[in-house]
């Protein structure tokens, strides 16, 4: 099975294009074979390219490193927008429909010497009502008080829980993401970010986020998390404006959210790392 290994701000996965591949039955289990990162390719999970079924013009499905589904990944979406392209998949649409678990995205190319490097997308618009994050909350505005946090939970096709601390660089994330993303409050899990401000750059202030990833554990970077956090931040007036940097482990990601009716945008590089053939 030929696959390549792509990553966004750090954030990796092995993607497999179903168009010409034939897949196995146990997707799951592939994904946490695949994903291991002492005896497999090594990544954050996997994700599979294939032909559009809802009228989108391709289809994107995800699986954590642990083997469980989720519904989108941010980063991941813009990879697969560059993979689509590359394997000539759009003919010659830069801007195509991508069927996610979330819904059909935008995903807007963006090119550097006639080669596509990354893309921006409309990420649809911030869950707010507990029911579609899901949380379990009393509060209209969905903000708890877990394991000694305040934290805002924000949907975003996944569920997201933002607290703001000190110093996310020296925060146990490690500690306390898998007890947030466990806890029952949080009926399908949840990823967990953890951030502060880190001054502005270009007119724009830089908010910093850790991620605890529902299903992989702390990750590089996180995309529908930075959605998560930039929103988070806009509700609590944290920052001026409605745009942000979010400075993730691995890269920086642009965020907007025009109004509060608007749909999000993010934009962010997209890489290829390099193609392989997995034997198993």
């Amino acid at each position: 099975m030929r696959f390549t290994k792509m990553h966004g701000c750090g954030n990796d996965y092995v993607y497999v294009d179903a168009w010409d591949e034939r897949l196995p039955a146990d997707l799951p289990a592939l994904a946490r074979a695949v994903s291991d990162r002492h005896r497999g390719v090594g990544a954050d999970g996997l994700i599979v390219l294939g032909p559009p079924r809802q009228g989108g013009d391709a289809e994107m499905r995800m699986w954590n490193a642990d083997g469980s589904e989720s519904e989108m990944c941010g980063n991941g979406i813009r990879c697969v927008g560059k993979l689509a392209w590359d394997h000539g998949r759009l003919g010659g649409n830069r801007s195509p429909r991508i069927e996610t678990g979330a819904g059909i995205l935008r995903v807007d190319l963006r090119f550097a010497a006639g080669a596509c490097d990354g893309a921006s997308v409309a990420m649809g618009r911030p869950r707010l009502a507990a029911a579609q994050v899901p949380v379990l909350s009393d509060t209209p505005d969905l903000v708890l008080n877990l394991h000694g946090l305040r934290l805002r939970a924000v949907g975003m096709g996944n569920p997201h829980a933002v607290a703001v601390v000190a110093d996310p660089d020296t925060f146990p994330v490690a500690e306390i993401g898998p007890r947030i993303e466990r806890d029952p409050a949080f009926p399908r899990r949840t990823n967990v970010e953890f951030t502060a401000l880190r001054g502005a750059e270009g007119g724009l202030p830089v908010i910093r986020q850790r991620t605890w990833e529902r299903g992989s554990g702390i990750t590089e970077a996180c995309g529908t998390g930075a959605c998560a956090v930039t929103v988070a931040w806009i509700l609590d007036r944290l920052i001026p404006g409605r745009e942000a940097i979010v400075r993730l482990d691995g890269g920086d990601l642009r965020i907007s959210w025009p109004t509060d009716d608007a749909e999000v945008r993010m934009e962010g590089e997209a890489v290829t790392v390099f193609d392989g053939v997995w034997p198993g």
